[in-house]
């Protein structure tokens, strides 16, 4: 069951990325180099992306929201799996793992489709043939 709307999903991703590229000096582990570099990438992938995306919070509104939220969901996974794939785990895990986590949750649980109506473009409301008589 889809219940995170767009607007509040865009919203999620501008801090999120923020907050990861933050986490390193927000919860020390800038010492720990694999850690840093993967919160910072992932974060400043995430609002790349966002600037990108056709959504309530994008800009240039490029990239269809499937695949955004596909994204999120597997960048989710590898933020939460990177501690062991980069071999920081015994060091630090936390932010990683639970950032993770929410960030491929908000990927599965976001509405894709636009929950305003869409505009009817003028001049597609019927047949060309209409009112013509043979």
């Amino acid at each position: 069951m889809r219940f995170i709307g767009r607007r509040f999903h865009a919203v999620l991703d501008y801090m999120a990325g923020l907050l990861l590229i933050a986490a390193p000096w927000l919860f020390g582990f800038t010492s720990i180099a694999a850690a840093t570099w993967v919160a910072v990438i992932i974060g400043v992938a995430i609002i790349g992306m966002s600037l990108f995306t056709d959504y309530e919070g994008g800009v240039v509104k490029e990239i269809p929201m499937s695949t955004h939220l596909a994204i999120d969901v597997f960048a989710g996974l590898v933020l939460a799996a990177s501690p062991w794939l980069f071999g920081f785990a015994d060091q630090f895990y936390g932010p990683h793992l639970i950032l993770g986590i929410l960030e491929a949750g908000a990927g599965l649980f976001t509405v894709s489709a636009s929950q305003h109506a869409q505009p009817r473009r003028p001049g597609r409301q019927g047949s060309a043939l209409r009112g013509t008589t043979h």
